[in-house]
């Protein structure tokens, strides 16, 4: 069976308020959990009203305190916004309170609009030290060593175990020069995906984290009884990313019967160019995606968004992908010799 991980937004919705949405976030990963799901990832957003989990690192702790064996992270921490010593710390933290469960996942990118970077006191060449601060993270989670003037407490020794998320071929070519586990975000980004993945697995090197490559690939995924139901559910997400492009992030919204009512001919374009890694449809037909996918790709991992409105029906969606993948093997994958 593949591996299968969520990637939660922790949406607000027009019926949910803040709260709502990080208890719903923790009673999915409960639930994911019983499915056999690997990972429960949340990611840094900020100045958006309806995603809830700006605060990271305290996200993971309210959903790690509700489940038991699941591991909880980030895909991603927006490292450039932080001093790696600051992310040691709150990661070292997590990994003392829920040891052998916690990942790391960073990304380069800020995760915001131009106007809340500066909010951040980001700079605009603080992504060009992205590598240097990635390795300075290692430190600090590393035991210490003699001499050591800063330490991060209590990260020293923990190991927390590092991925480097991209959605270029940047991220590919740094988690094989590094030897770290690599995660394409084609839920948002497919176009270099596969271009990737093979610099990502030619360029490899082993690293004491990590001996071979392993590659996680992001894939929207909403699954309901009908195809018809299914397509009905998605136009809340393709609602989501209209709202991108008209500038407008507001809060999630209901499910649509007829998306072509709500999106101009150009919005339909953009979000289905995005929205391009997608599988939607009942049990059957997420079962011939995710095998579509994996013969593809030969993805170690799939990182699942279902970016489903109400919370039953996100539950009911996420156990249905959980079934369909139980009978799917990860395809074999011969690497050419460039």
């Amino acid at each position: 069976m593949i591996a299968l991980s969520i990637l939660d937004l922790v949406r607000v919705t027009e019926d949910t308020d803040a709260r709502g949405a990080l208890d719903n976030a923790r009673d999915l990963a409960a639930h994911a959990e019983a499915w056999g799901y690997n990972r429960f990832w949340v990611a840094e957003h900020h100045n958006m009203a309806g995603i809830a989990s700006a605060a990271t690192s305290l996200v993971i702790q309210h959903i790690a305190a509700g489940t038991k064996t699941i591991r909880v992270g980030a895909g991603g921490i927006m490292l450039p916004n932080h001093a790696p010593i600051v992310i040691a710390e709150q990661f070292g933290t997590l990994a003392r309170l829920f040891p052998g469960r916690i990942d790391l996942g960073l990304g380069r990118a800020p995760g915001t609009d131009q106007v809340t970077v500066r909010a951040l006191r980001r700079t605009l060449n603080s992504a060009s030290s992205f590598p240097q601060d990635v390795i300075e993270l290692q430190e600090f989670f590393a035991p210490v060593q003699p001499g050591q003037m800063v330490q991060a407490v209590p990260a020293a020794g923990t190991e927390v175990p590092l991925w480097i998320l991209g959605s270029s071929t940047f991220g590919a070519q740094l988690a094989a020069e590094f030897g770290l586990p690599f995660a394409f975000a084609s839920h948002f980004a497919p176009d270099h995906l596969l271009e990737a993945l093979h610099l990502y697995r030619s360029h490899f090197r082993p690293s004491r984290q990590l001996d071979r490559p392993y590659a996680m690939v992001g894939v929207n995924i909403i699954a309901a009884d009908t195809d018809r139901e299914a397509i009905r559910l998605a136009t809340t997400q393709q609602m989501s990313f209209v709202g991108i492009f008209r500038g407008a992030r507001g809060l999630s919204r209901p499910p649509i019967d007829d998306i072509e009512t709500y999106w101009s001919p150009m919005e339909k374009m953009q979000a289905q160019h995005m929205l391009a890694r997608s599988i939607i449809g009942s049990a059957d037909t997420v079962r011939r995606g995710i095998n579509a996918l994996l013969a593809e790709t030969a993805a170690d991992e799939l990182m699942i968004v279902s970016d489903v409105y109400h919370h039953t029906a996100r539950l009911h969606s996420l156990e249905l992908i959980a079934k369909a993948a139980r009978n799917v093997a990860p395809e074999p994958l011969a690497l050419s010799a460039d």
